[in-house]
């Protein structure tokens, strides 16, 4: 039989996954926290993980569970593991697969929480590397004998650095470094992670997969192509007889269960009924958001435009290679204002578009990002991340592009 293009695939993923009952559409939300079993024998080879179950819902559950599935069929991975927030699965990762004396390198153009997370982790013995992932070399040249993982993010939040996926994946490879990648920006419907050779994905389930502003959640995807027999940090426990499965099951147990970020089952439930219209999401976003950013670079109150489908972008051509396709460049442009305007009075002028935080949402979001996301960061980390103090973030949603235009050019007047 043909197989499904995309947006089928999504309509119908949770059905067709994980054969709900009765005829459902969708995985019920299933509230209990504890599973009884009739064979105590059952219960223990479920905690000792010879068999598959669900014996306390912090770990695991069946919502929790229809929603990994599709999560891994999306993006071509072996295993997925979902959290209550982005921020979870991130900080529970990397929590989960660093010791004390070991190296990261990580993009210097980090979202402001991510950023914070990393600068933490220093408290607890771990070196980090900051580079400019938008040229490889870099990340070459930061190569440590005690490296264990390289970090990034696809599009930078939100000065939209692209980085250098490619070469960046390929000295991963060379040097057997866990090659950790944040998709949020560039969900599976715009983008191959398979393609750039990452082996694990981070992503905040609440931006564009759930969409709709009305659920939080996290997720981690292994793709299976990393050799966990290589990386030193893996507990003798948690090494099965299928070595593919070593880091996953690790970050389960150490990440999920141990820290308790635990998602919802009606979290599970919204984030799967959004991920339906996510394509159909993406490339209206995208387009939106490349007609406002043509019109903003040709509007002479404005000094800046960043956004990686304007051919003025420096990575441009990179973007093109990496998410070219129908869902196009994503939904985030950042741009500043000409001196003689006034940043607050702009924003407060706004009628249609919300002066608010968060991306990815159905609704077009404005916000200033020095004074805000980034304010804990400093002037100094600031300008290193290039954030100017007039910097305004855009997250560009599904409304009309015309009335979207219209409601800038009457703020700017």
């Amino acid at each position: 039989m043909k197989k499904n293009q995309l947006a089928t695939t999504l309509v119908h993923a949770d059905r067709k996954l994980n054969s709900p009952q009765f005829g459902g559409v969708h995985e019920a939300s299933n509230n209990s926290v504890l599973f009884d079993f009739e064979d105590v024998a059952d219960l223990e080879a479920v905690f000792q993980g010879k068999k598959a179950g669900h014996v306390y819902s912090r770990s695991s559950s069946s919502s929790a569970a229809s929603l990994q599935n599709i999560l891994s069929e999306l993006d071509g991975g072996i295993a997925a593991t979902v959290f209550a927030t982005g921020m979870a699965a991130i900080s529970a990762t990397f929590y989960s697969l660093l010791r004390a004396g070991d190296h990261i390198i990580v993009s210097q153009y980090l979202f402001g929480n991510t950023r914070s997370f990393f600068e933490q982790l220093t408290h607890f013995s771990i070196d980090v590397s900051y580079v400019d992932v938008s040229d490889a070399s870099n990340v070459a040249n930061a190569i440590k004998d005690n490296t264990k993982i390289v970090f990034c993010e696809t599009i930078a939040n939100p000065n939209t650095q692209v980085a250098d996926l490619y070469k960046i994946g390929d000295y991963c490879v060379q040097h057997k470094l866990l090659f950790v990648l944040d998709n949020t920006m560039t969900p599976s419907v715009m983008f191959n992670a398979h393609s750039v050779k990452a082996n694990l994905l981070t992503t905040s389930l609440t931006k564009y997969v759930a969409g709709h502003g009305n659920v939080l959640g996290g997720a981690l995807i292994d793709l299976g192509n990393f050799d966990w027999r290589t990386y030193a940090n893996i507990d003798e426990f948690y090494k099965g007889a299928d070595s593919s499965m070593w880091g996953s099951i690790q970050i389960r147990k150490k990440g999920l269960r141990d820290m308790g970020a635990t998602l919802a089952p009606h979290s599970a439930h919204l984030v799967s009924v959004g991920l339906e219209t996510l394509s159909m999401r993406m490339q209206k976003t995208s387009e939106n958001a490349l007609t406002i950013a043509e019109f903003l670079s040709k509007n002479v109150y404005i000094r800046k435009v960043n956004y990686p489908g304007l051919l003025s972008h420096p990575q441009h051509a990179l973007a093109s290679q990496v998410f070219a396709g129908k869902a196009g460049y994503g939904g985030i442009l950042s741009f500043e204002l000409n001196p003689n305007v006034d940043m607050r009075g702009f924003l407060n002028k706004l009628n249609l578009i919300l002066r608010a935080t968060h991306l990815g949402d159905t609704r077009t979001l404005a916000l200033p990002v020095a004074s805000t996301i980034f304010y804990e960061n400093g002037p100094e980390r600031r300008a290193e991340m290039g954030i100017s103090d007039t910097l305004i973030r855009l997250s560009v949603g599904i409304e009309d592009v015309g009335d979207l235009i219209d409601d800038i050019a009457n703020a700017l007047h």
